[in-house]
């Protein structure tokens, strides 16, 4: 019906409420859900919501949605009504059956949560997919999370690109966010760098704390936008003071190198302190660290080993290894052989190819653990495999010398060599042993000269005395009394030092 109210008439809301609740009374349904407006809000009349939530749902009975929408809305909340999840669910299901937009949404949202009914993705999908094709924005979001991941729905990357972009031109921040993500890995639609760009930025200006951060990586990498330190450190910092602890760590990395800001040591360290504070081990580690070498802080060991205990225990390989440095040295601290190994170790189970070295070096000589040849093999053998040199050497002389491991001239003389081709003078000098002698590889006394004389000009006292015997004897080189001199005079300064 229409309603004409006429200028001339007085305002009097006290005669309105009579009225309204006149018809209320007489089944007038809209008059309902305005009386229990009246009642809610204490307009003209004694606040009472008892009667208020008697007229939603009278209101509500009579299939009036609004009444529907805010009794479901109360019994959710538990806000001035004894909460009750599963009538909310009964509210928001018949108001959402009624084409109300935000009560088709959150009915959606209750069946993906499982709140008042059970979880049901399928339904959850096809209540997002009504309300997103009426316009509402975070169900635009929602469905499009729901194709790009596959709830409820056939995975439609496509589709979810449609819709993250639908609710970011309707200004939904994570949205953005996403088809930013989407343009930037080529998800659903053609990839474009320069369009990502655009909506981190756009997202990122809305205080959006990851679109921060991948504009000012963007930046700092320089990939596929010029490099921009400024702008770098500039969104690292609006990031960082947003709460993002990746973005404190690279802002400490900035001040710490002068990136995009003038370098400062003491601000490098708040912020990688601030990032530690906040949970993120990488951070702790660095606080160790500049309490360790008095970095852009007083140097503190206490502080230091606190803080490796805290990276560590958060599986901080870093921090695992240093921490076991501290306890192996005793350096201003009591020394703790056992808790040396117990980190080493921890360490080297992670791939740290030092700590791996050091848990070898503890088992073959039985400190802060039972000696242990095998073990010791092992480790040696795991450190060498990932190219550490001097485990190398230690393998090549327990593959020599059958300590922990069956003898095996051949890998002897395989690891001596893969160490001498590193530089290491030591190792140099028992390959030219090996080809000397025929041990593990044919005799070649070429060669054994040649390995030799790399291992005397590398410093390698006992194959000077070698290259005396080869030059004075001919042996794989042509006789030469000079040079034999020669060699023999090196070794001789040698012993006088």
């Amino acid at each position: 019906c229409n309603y004409y109210i006429s200028k001339e008439i007085e305002v009097d809301l006290e005669k309105a409420f009579h009225w309204y609740q006149k018809a209320a009374e007489s089944d007038h349904v809209d008059a309902m859900f305005i009386l229990a407006g009246y009642y809610y809000n204490g307009e003209e009349i004694e606040k009472d919501l008892e009667k208020a939530f008697h007229w939603y749902q009278k209101a509500a009975e009579n299939d009036h949605v609004n009444a529907m929408f805010i009794l479901a809305c109360h019994y959710y909340s538990g806000k001035e009504i004894e909460k009750d999840l599963e009538k909310a669910f009964h509210w928001y299901q018949k108001a959402a059956e009624r084409d109300h937009v935000d009560a088709m949404y959150i009915l959606a949202c209750h069946y993906y949560n499982g709140k008042g009914t059970k979880k049901n993705l399928e339904k959850a999908f096809y209540w997002y997919q009504k309300a997103a094709e009426n316009d509402h924005i975070d169900a635009m979001f929602n469905l499009a999370r729901h194709y790009y991941s596959e709830k409820g729905s056939k995975k439609d990357l496509e589709k979810a690109f449609y819709w993250y972009q639908k609710a970011a031109e309707r200004n939904h921040v994570n949205a953005m966010f996403c088809v930013a993500l989407c343009y930037n890995n080529g998800k659903g639609v053609e990839k474009d760098l320069e369009k990502a760009l655009y909506w981190y930025q756009k997202a990122a200006e809305n205080d959006h704390g990851d679109a921060m951060f991948s504009l000012a990586s963007h930046y700092y990498i320089g990939e596929e936008a010029e490099k921009d330190s400024g702008k770098a450190f500039y969104w690292f910092q609006k990031a960082a003071e947003s709460g993002d602890e990746k973005a404190m760590l690279f802002v400490a990395f900035c001040y710490n190198d002068g990136e995009g800001v003038e370098k400062d040591l003491e601000k490098s360290f708040y912020w990688h302190q601030k990032a530690a504070e906040g949970g993120d081990e990488d951070a702790m580690f660095s606080v160790a660290f500049c309490y360790d070498n008095g970095k852009g802080v007083k140097k503190d060991l206490e502080k230091a080993l606190h803080w490796y205990q805290e990276a560590a225990e958060r599986d901080h390989v870093k921090a695992m290894f240093c921490l076991a440095n501290h306890y192996d040295s005793g350096e201003e601290m009591e020394k703790d052989l056992e808790k040396s190994f117990h980190w080493y170790q921890k360490a080297a189970e992670r791939d740290h190819v030092d700590a791996m070295f050091n848990v070898a070096l503890y088992y073959n000589k039985g400190k802060g653990v039972e000696k242990d040849l095998e073990k010791a093999f092992h480790w040696y053998q795991k450190a060498a495999e990932s190219g550490h040199e001097r485990a190398m050497f230690n393998l090549a002389g327990h593959y020599y010398s059958r300590e922990g491991a069956k003898k095996d001239l051949e890998k002897a003389f395989y690891w001596y060599q893969k160490t001498a081709e590193n530089g290491d003078k030591d190792a140099m000098f028992n390959v030219a042993f090996c080809y000397n002698n025929g041990e593990g590889t044919e005799k070649n006394l070429e060669k054994a000269f040649y390995w030799y004389k790399k291992a005397a000009e590398s410093g390698n006292e006992k194959a000077m005395n070698k290259l005396v015997n080869h030059y004075k004897n001919g042996e794989g080189i042509e006789k030469n009394l000079e040079k034999a001199f020669y060699w023999y005079q090196k070794t001789a300064e040698g012993e006088k030092i």
